[in-house]
C-alpha cells in the first residue's frame, strides 16, 4: 500500500502530549479504514504535526483521522519511505518512547537543507567516472556530513543533497567543507573545480507536491545562480544566531539571501522557466514582466548573479541545450531552435565561449 505524509496545525494550547494521544486514537481504529499508523513528528514551537501512515488511499486516512480524534489534516503527500527516513531519520516511533504509555514525540520535522555542487555544468552533466578528484572529494564530504550529524538524502558524483536537525551543525559543515575542498583539488585544474553550497530550511509539506520541494528548490537555485560560493536563506542565519546567543554570521565567508532578493530570485527563475524557449522572447521583456524598471532590472541580476541579463538568460539556455545534447533530443539545428537561438551557427559560437567545445564535437566525443 501507498505511504502518506499529512500536516496538521496545532492550534494554541495544544501540546505534544494531546498529540499523542491523538495518535493512540488513530492506532485504536486504524484497522477500520485499513491504515497502520507508522509514526509522527510533532512540534511544539512551530506549532506542527505530521503523520507517516500507510493507507489504501488519501480518503481513507482523512476517514481514520475523522473519526479518531476529527482532526482532519491540510495536505496530504504520497511519500517514499525510503527518502522519508533519510530526510527525518525515522519511520517508526523511536525506541526512547516505546516504553511511556503515550510515547509523546516532541520531534520537529523541521529540517535544514544542504546541496551542494562541485565542477562546471558542463562536468556535472558529464560526471560519470570516478576519478581521483572525485574520490578525495566524497570521502572528504562523508566524513564532515558525519562529523556534523547530516543525513545524506541523494548525491551523484558531482552533487549532495543532505538534511540536518541542527542549523548550527549545517553552517559549520558548509564551512568545514569548503575550507577542505582546496586540498582536494588538483593545482593544475582549479578552474574547472568550483564548489557551490546553499543551505535553505523548512518543513516536509508545503503547497508543492513533494516532500521538503519548496526548501530543495530554493536551495538549489541559489546553488546553480548566486555568485558567491557559500550562500545560506536569512531564515537559516536567524536560527543560527538564536542556536548561538546571537553569534554573528560572517557575511564576508557566507552569502545572506535577503527575503527581497530570495523573492526576486524566485519570480526570476519560476519566469524565465516559462518563456525561455521562445525565439522572440528578449531582455527587455524581462522588466515589464517582473515589474522593474530595465535599470533596477540590471542591478538586481547583477548584484545577485554577477551576470547582465543579456548574459544570464543566454546561459539559461545554453543550460538546457546541453542537456538536450546529452539526451540525444535532436540534432544541432533543432536544438538550437528549441532553445531559443536564431540561428545554428550562433548557437554553435555561444556554446563554444561557454563550454569550450563545439556542439558538433561534444557530440562526437561523449554521445556517439
Amino acid at each position: 500500500m501507498p505511504i502518506y505524509l499529512d500536516l496538521h496545525e496545532m492550534p494554541d494550547g495544544v501540546t505534544a502530549e494531546h498529540v499523542a494521544e491523538m495518535h493512540q486514537a488513530d492506532l485504536k481504529i486504524e484497522h477500520e479504514f485499513n491504515c497502520r499508523g507508522l509514526t509522527y513528528w510533532c512540534d511544539e514551537k512551530r506549532q506542527t504535526a505530521f503523520c507517516l501512515i500507510e493507507a489504501p488511499n488519501k480518503q481513507a486516512l482523512k476517514d481514520l483521522h475523522a473519526k479518531a480524534h476529527g482532526d482532519v489534516p491540510l495536505r496530504i503527500i504520497e511519500v517514499d519511505n525510503t527518502i522519508v527516513e533519510s530526510f527525518l531519520g525515522r519511520i517508526e516511533d523511536p525506541e526512547k518512547s516505546q516504553n511511556t504509555k503515550l510515547n509523546i514525540i516532541n520531534d520537529p520535522a523541521f529540517r535544514v537543507l544542504m546541496v551542494i555542487e562541485t565542477s562546471n555544468y558542463l562536468n556535472r552533466l558529464e560526471g560519470n567516472q570516478f576519478t581521483i578528484f572525485a574520490q578525495k572529494f566524497h570521502n572528504n564530504v562523508s566524513k564532515t556530513l558525519k562529523k556534523f550529524n547530516g543525513r545524506v538524502v541523494k548525491k551523484d558524483n558531482n552533487t549532495y543533497l543532505a538534511s540536518f536537525k541542527s542549523v548550527t551543525d549545517a553552517v559549520l559543515c558548509a564551512l568545514k567543507i569548503q575550507f577542505h575542498f582546496k586540498y582536494v583539488t588538483p593545482k593544475a585544474d582549479p578552474s574547472t573545480r568550483k564548489l557551490n553550497i546553499a543551505l535553505s530550511s523548512g518543513i516536509p509539506i508545503t503547497n508543492k507536491e513533494n516532500i521538503f520541494e519548496e526548501a530543495i528548490t530554493l536551495a538549489t537555485r541559489m546553488c546553480d545562480i548566486v555568485k558567491e560560493q557559500l550562500v545560506i536563506t536569512t531564515e537559516v542565519k536567524l536560527l543560527y544566531e538564536s542556536e548561538n546567543r546571537n553569534a554573528a554570521i560572517d557575511n564576508k565567508m557566507i552569502k545572506i539571501l535577503k527575503p527581497n532578493e530570495e523573492k526576486f530570485l524566485t519570480q526570476l527563475i519560476d519566469f524565465v522557466g516559462q518563456v525561455w524557449d521562445k525565439p522572440n522572447f528578449h531582455v527587455n521583456d524581462f522588466s515589464n514582466a517582473l515589474g522593474f524598471s530595465k535599470s533596477q532590472l540590471y542591478r538586481k541580476l547583477t548584484k545577485l548573479t554577477g551576470q547582465s541579463p543579456n548574459k544570464f538568460l543566454k546561459e539559461f539556455r545554453l543550460h538546457k541545450a546541453l542537456e538536450l545534447l546529452h539526451k540525444q533530443n535532436g540534432n544541432i539545428s533543432e536544438i538550437a531552435f528549441e532553445t531559443g537561438f536564431n540561428s545554428a551557427a550562433y548557437f554553435s559560437k555561444c556554446f563554444l565561449d561557454k563550454y569550450g567545445i563545439l556542439p558538433s564535437k561534444y557530440i562526437q566525443q561523449h554521445i556517439l
